[in-house]
């Protein structure tokens, strides 16, 4: 599943830095100028997942293969980018096509990393890349307003239809003109489904990451600043990570033994990144499931409310077409029995049919014919 999450926010708050630890394959430049990602950088980053482990502990398969996701780094965004500013435009329409946004905000002081504002405020920053993407949607919604306009002297039901689309984005534009994201204006499913194809940049889902420094590692709940980010992220229902980005970044260098005495170290007890990425893919409103065996021990991403074919049809479009039932077990009872003949034995294993809607961490075997 081609899902993927942009990393946006203003100049030097850490986004290429962020990148590079995130996947610590890729090569996004990180320095002290605006505008150093001129090209989204992109990044396919494994989803960490305890789950996993403890079945590849207990099967010990030839391959482990976890689950994944695509991050994309972008440009820089500065005030007057709705208009072109800075690399406004080539920003804009990298985000576009991202499914989620990752909002990087500076939690730090450092002098010699330069503030294209002129001083750290999390909250103001927020706000100046909102606004420029609210006013981006804005010139998109008046577009669309003025071609429905034409359609409603058409007469008859196109003519209705599009009277209702006009009374939805004179809504939706009085909304943007008043600096409120189009996924803070709590549409319906309706109104939602009009507007998708105009793939607004203020409608996608949302996560704060607060980049701090490591000085200020155990001491965030006490940060003014990362608190501002924390009671922003609470009124929109949107979910903070917060980290050091550099420090992150230093992690990745290490050679996986030295992680742990690292971490502990800086009174870390997992990657900052690990929260990111699992904030992501629940942003997403991603799930997974399990397949098992001697060969390999794999993760599979799904979209909550997938049914039993549908999720076969992420492994081979064929699986979906000639399904034809599902063995499934949950993975503790798995873990905790300790095979699937255990499993089987205390009744706990069960054949699903068409209709059966996919747990997250069910571990499944699919039987099709084709």
């Amino acid at each position: 599943m081609a899902l993927s999450i942009g990393i946006v926010g203003l100049p030097n708050v850490g986004k290429s830095t962020l990148f590079n630890a995130l996947s610590s394959a890729a090569s996004a430049q990180a320095a002290n100028y605006p505008f150093c990602t001129i090209e989204p950088n992109v990044g396919v980053v494994a989803v960490p997942d305890d789950r996993l482990d403890q079945l590849t502990a207990l099967i010990k398969p030839l391959k482990k293969i976890p689950t994944s996701l695509e991050f994309v780094d972008i440009a820089g965004l500065v005030r007057g980018a709705s208009k072109g500013e800075g690399l406004g435009n080539q920003f804009l329409a990298n985000i576009r096509q991202v499914n989620a946004v990752l909002h990087v905000l500076r939690c730090f002081e450092d002098d010699n990393v330069t503030h294209v504002e002129g001083g750290v405020d999390p909250v103001r920053d927020r706000d100046v890349v909102d606004t420029e993407l609210c006013l981006k949607d804005l010139e998109t919604v008046e577009k669309r307003r003025e071609r429905s306009l034409k359609n409603t002297k058409l007469g008859g039901k196109a003519a209705e239809e599009a009277k209702a689309e006009v009374a939805t984005l004179d809504r939706v534009k009085a909304a943007l003109d008043n600096g409120i994201t189009v996924r803070a204006q709590k549409l319906n499913e309706e109104e939602h489904a009009l507007l998708q194809d105009l793939f607004l940049l203020t409608d996608k889902p949302v996560l704060y990451v607060a980049n701090i420094s490591e000085g200020q590692i155990g001491k965030e709940d006490s940060d003014p600043r990362v608190n501002a980010v924390r009671e922003m992220a609470a009124k929109e229902g949107a979910s903070v990570v917060v980290l050091a980005a550099a420090l992150e970044s230093e992690i990745q260098q290490l050679p996986e033994s030295d992680r742990p005495g690292f971490l502990e170290s800086n009174g870390l007890t997992e990657p900052g990144l690990h929260k990111v990425v699992r904030e992501g893919y629940k942003l997403l409103g991603l799930w997974t499931y399990f397949t098992v065996g001697e060969q390999e021990c794999r993760a599979w991403t799904i979209h909550k409310g997938f049914k039993a074919p549908q999720a076969a049809g992420v492994i081979h479009s064929d699986f979906e077409r000639g399904f034809i039932k599902a063995e499934v077990m949950r993975w503790e009872d798995l873990v905790k029995l300790g095979s699937e003949s255990a499993v089987k034995e205390k009744g706990l294993l069960r054949v699903e049919g068409k209709e059966y809607l996919v747990q997250d961490g069910d571990c499944m075997h699919f039987r099709f014919n084709v």
